[in-house]
């Protein structure tokens, strides 16, 4: 990428890369759903000690569904299939729902209703 710095400034998210080179996308939160996306967010233990705060299930699935490209829905249809019965529907639609008309991509909510419907 030519403007890392100013992608992340103009995005609010941060692409790094591990040594293995995973690609890691840290968001820079600034809007009340990422506020109650990082109060819901659990940490966990990295390999060698290092912890690592993981947004839940239901929010990776609103991230996905409002950067809805190809790959997004691809691992929504994952995140579904393997959290199944577990996964809260009516908070990920709750939240999904503005962010969606805020972008204007409004018939990504009825792809992602279908999803979730299974």
């Amino acid at each position: 990428m030519d403007d890392p710095v100013g992608f992340a400034h103009r995005n609010r998210v941060l692409l790094l890369e591990t040594s293995d080179r995973i690609g890691v996308d840290v968001s820079l939160g600034a809007i009340p759903f990422e506020e109650r996306l990082t109060a819901r967010a659990s940490c966990h233990e990295l390999i060698g000690g290092q912890p690592l705060r993981i947004c839940c299930a239901e929010d990776l699935v609103v991230l996905k569904a409002f950067a809805g490209r190809d790959i997004d829905w691809a691992d929504i249809d994952r995140v579904v299939a393997r959290v199944g019965t577990a996964l809260d529907r009516e908070l990920i639609l709750s939240e999904v729902t503005v962010l969606l008309e805020v972008k204007g991509a409004l018939d990504d909510l009825e792809r992602l209703q279908a999803r979730l419907r299974g």
